[in-house]
């Protein structure tokens, strides 16, 4: 609103016409008045009420001169400035001077002297006056944009040159509504440049409010001030005034309703003629920074599909200047232009670009781009410095630019695709991607947002190149692919992919990530549907598919982009290997299916339903199902008992109605999710899936029930009695879905009040019993089920009671003998007791008579007082004790002969040889 006050600041204007303010000194809002300044006369008064009283007054001769001599001694009463209190009778005595001015001029002298005291601050006796007196003070300076209809340069210029740093008067003008009414000021002073220059400086201030850029926009401000922009000015600061508050309206105001403000012929025309002269006539820096500022501007009108950018030629004209530097144009235009390497060239060059991806996605605009060959000049780009060239860009410069082309390209290449095989694109992209990857001596400054972690490599380039490889197999195009392919693409993905894995390091890592996941779905693309692809891809594809699938789960969850690869490699799973037996039988012995059931046992959600997929495509092979049963989780857990308590988990989610038990509770809709019982049945057309059909897709179920059956039900190890109880549901999944469908049709039917003949009535009716009877024979099994493993429960609980009914009385037995025994060591007649029992025993165990010529040997020590089991003690007497020798006795392992004498045995130089019949063996 307002730029300076007497003596606030100083104006200095720059070439071009660009102002820059200076101040000198800070004038504050609102002044408070102390009680010297008051003693002093700082807080004068006087009766407002009579000069307002004296200026309504109309039938006096002499009138005037009293009239103007009131005014005047009310200019010098607050020559400090004007009090909050009296802020409002001050006013409306401004306006009563402004309303006679047109009859009597002498009034313009007072109404200009007291806007001229508007510019001091406001003076107020008590902290609280400037919540007390806001609704006068925004009325009154509310009032300041009506006295712009007043056709008086002079008076509108003091109106717009107030104080500039007065927050308080900002807030006061948002509340009052002065942004509007200076908006709508503008349509009277199109012809008068000086006084519409103040009121452009004046919204430039108010501009930097939120409320104030609401309420001009609501005055069409952005469309009204964009179409003047052209009007002759030789100061330049129209330009850049209105710049400015294009700018705020787009930054603090509702972006979208500015955008359709501006989004008209005249605006664009405007803006168009701006833009070209600049570019072509300005030299200076302010003028190719203002230049810069108007193609911002433009790009975001571009943003709306509705703006006539094509039809007023912008589009034409942005084109050829994005393109005249790489692509050589006649154009009078472009002819002698020539972009230095200053800051705001490089930025013009980057604008250019981003603008020429905002304006493809408007169709129409291709035949232009074909037109102005957008594609070669952005795949001059796509190359590897040259050394020796002399170009206008510095070299920080110019790897920005290659990036950011090969990302213009990427939006730009999949419209516009015979021109991208004509240029060789392909070939182009592969001999890049092979720059990418060699050990040249480049060196990368990675210093720009394309650029990010590629400082001192070459991954920003090969992380691009790949996002447009990307970008034109996902077309589908099969001359695309088919060239790609014949060109080696497959091969050299993959030893790239290799050649990340062993440069790759942390500070890069989320990088590497992001150009294996873009190189396997660039696989995925090139060899899904086509079998000699798939054996290009072979076992060196398997290998890198095998080496993500083995990385540590733990850090699917750092947010690096690990989860992105991991779907990127089951996606390239399904379309690289699946369907050729060689590679498939590769990754059965590779162990590829352990993997991808760990993977599945991990739990998370976003997986599982495409790891099902694969399965059940992968069961396909004779040689899966046993790798499938081999496979053990923690706990010894089998796939058939993941895949079962997977079952449960996703029935849980859906809210399917099971017992506590896993049992079936309603035979009619067994399979019925809890959105299925929200959702109201509603007749269909015959083309349209039911909601019973979609649920299929929706939901993981129909692909468990798929790999199960293909495992064929049976003999499934390691399952529990809870699974075998949800086994039988999934089992009869089939049947309870098509019983499922054929309710529908019934509801449908019943919906459209439709009678069916009686054999179909009769048929409808045994299908629906049928599918009933499938569920209750269903619960019925899972009953036995449950109560056979009651019953087998309690005999289980009976043998470990029984085992543990043993234990405790051996342990009884036990203490019961060592107490016996500790008796016996304590208590000399208790001892000589069990020594009569022992010896009563060992009689008793004794054969009454002998056989003739037996040997008798005795079983008992003589003389040994203990009733302990003494071990198995044998006297052997036939053989004589000299030849045991003594404890001591030599035992060298090298001895080979034995004296025969007494004592310990010795080793001798000669032995006496005994006769065989002398020899006793001991036993």
């Amino acid at each position: 609103m307002w730029t300076a006050g007497a003596g606030a600041t100083a104006e200095v204007q720059e070439p071009g016409g660009k102002l820059r303010c200076s101040s000198t000194r800070h004038i504050p809002v609102v002044g408070v008045v102390t009680e010297d300044e008051e003693a002093q006369g700082a807080f004068k008064t006087m009766d407002l009420n009579r000069v307002s009283n004296l200026l309504e007054e109309t039938d006096k001769d002499d009138l005037e001169e009293k009239q103007l001599k009131s005014v005047k001694k009310l200019v010098q009463c607050y020559q400090n400035g004007f009090p909050l209190r009296d802020l409002a009778q001050i006013f409306k005595i401004l306006n009563l001077c402004a309303e006679k001015i047109e009859n009597q001029p002498h009034f313009i002298e007072s109404a200009l002297n007291i806007l001229k005291l508007c510019g001091l601050p406001f003076l107020k006796k008590k902290v609280s006056d400037e919540i007390t007196y806001a609704e006068d003070t925004a009325n009154s300076i509310a009032l300041l944009g009506e006295l712009m209809k007043i056709p008086n340069s002079e008076l509108r210029i003091q109106i717009c040159y107030q104080q500039a740093s007065s927050s308080y008067k900002i807030k006061m003008a948002e509340v009052g509504g002065l942004a509007k009414t200076m908006v709508q000021s503008l349509a009277l002073l199109e012809n008068q440049l000086v006084e519409k220059l103040w009121v452009l400086k004046a919204l430039q201030h108010l501009s930097t409010s939120e409320v104030n850029c609401t309420l001009m926009m609501k005055a069409q401000a952005a469309s009204g001030i964009c179409a003047h922009l052209n009007d002759p000015d030789p100061s330049g600061q129209l330009l850049f005034r209105s710049s400015e508050i294009l700018w705020n309206l787009l930054e603090k105001s509702p972006k979208e309703e500015i955008i359709q403000q501006l989004s008209n012929l005249e605006c664009l025309l405007a803006l168009k003629e701006v833009f070209k002269n600049l570019f072509m006539r300005g030299f200076s820096h302010y003028d190719r920074q203002l230049r810069n500022d108007i193609l911002v501007i433009t790009t975001i009108i571009a943003q709306n599909p509705g703006a006539p950018m094509i039809e007023c030629g912008f589009t034409k004209d942005l084109i050829l200047f994005a393109t005249f530097n790489e692509v050589k144009s006649q154009n009078p235009l472009v002819k002698g232009l020539k972009l230095s390497n200053s800051y705001e060239d490089f930025e013009l060059k980057k604008l250019l670009f981003n603008i020429i991806v905002i304006l493809c996605k408007d169709l129409p605009t291709i035949q232009l781009l074909i037109d102005g060959k957008v594609i070669l000049a952005l795949f001059t780009y796509v190359k590897k410095p040259e050394k020796h060239k002399i170009v206008e860009w510095s070299a920080a410069q110019y790897e920005e630019l290659q990036l950011h082309a090969i990302v213009t390209l990427s939006s730009v290449a999949p419209l516009l695709t015979e021109e991208y095989m004509l240029c060789q694109g392909n070939a182009q992209v592969l001999a890049f991607l092979e720059w990418c990857e060699s050990e040249d001596s480049f060196f990368s400054h990675g210093n720009s947002f394309h650029g990010t972690g590629g400082r001192g490599n070459k991954f920003a380039q090969m992380r691009y190149s790949l996002r447009l490889l990307r970008a034109m197999v996902y077309l589908e195009d099969e001359t695309i692919n088919s060239d790609l392919c014949e060109k080696g693409a497959i091969q050299q993905l993959i030893g790239v992919f290799k050649n990340t894995i062993s440069k790759a390091n942390d500070k890069e890592e989320a990088i590497v990530l992001e150009i294996q996941s873009d190189i396997l779905l660039i696989l995925s693309g090139l060899c899904e549907h086509h079998i000699p692809r798939k054996e290009i891809f072979g076992t060196e594809g398997v290998d890198i598919i095998l080496r993500v699938m083995k990385t540590d789960p733990t850090k699917l969850q750092t947010g690096l982009g690990y989860n992105v690869l991991l779907f990127s490699t089951l996606d390239s799973i399904w379309c690289c290997i699946l369907g050729c037996y060689p590679s498939e039988d590769y990754f059965l012995e590779k162990e590829g299916i352990f993997l991808l059931l760990d993977l599945l046992a991990l739990n998370q959600k976003k997986f599982c339903n495409l790891i099902l997929g694969i399965m059940v495509e992968f069961c396909d092979n004779p040689k899966t199902a046993a790798h499938v049963n081999a496979w053990r989780g923690k706990k010894d857990q089998t796939a058939a008992s993941l895949l079962i308590k997977l079952w449960r988990k996703e029935e849980k989610e859906l809210g399917v109605k099971r017992d506590k038990h896993g049992m079936i509770i309603d035979t009619k809709k067994p399979l019925f999710t809890s959105f299925q019982e929200e959702q109201k049945l509603m007749p269909l057309p015959a083309n349209c899936p039911t909601l019973a059909v979609m649920d299929v897709a929706e939901n993981i179920r129909a692909k468990i029930y798929a790999v199960l059956g293909k495992l064929d039900f049976e003999n499934l190890p390691g399952l529990s009695a809870e699974d075998f109880v949800t086994l039988c549901i999934i089992h009869r999944y089939l049947d309870f879905k098509i019983g499922e469908i054929w309710n529908e049709i019934c509801e449908e039917i019943k919906l459209e009040k439709l009678r069916p003949v009686n054999t179909d009535k009769k048929i409808l009716e045994v299908i629906t019993t049928a599918s009933e009877n499938i569920g209750k024979m269903v619960a019925s099994l899972q009953s036995e089920m449950i109560e056979s493993q009651a019953n087998q429960d309690v005999q289980n609980e009976q043998k470990v009671y029984t085992k543990i009914q043993a234990t405790h009385k051996q342990r009884e037995l036990a203490n019961k003998s060592w107490e016996n025994f500790l008796a016996r060591t304590s208590n000399a007649k208790t001892l000589k007791k069990a020594k009569r029992l022992q010896e009563k025993a060992i009689e008793s165990s004794r054969y009454g008579e002998h056989p003739p010529n037996a040997i008798f040997h005795r079983t008992d020590i003589k003389g040994l007082n203990t009733t302990v089991p003494s071990g198995l003690v044998v006297t052997v007497e036939s053989t004589p004790a000299r030849l045991l020798g003594g404890p001591l006795a030599d035992t060298d392992i090298a001895l080979k002969k034995l004296p025969i004498r007494g004592g310990a045995l010795q080793k001798v130089k000669a032995v006496k040889t005994v006769n065989e019949s002398k020899k006793s063996v001991p036993t």
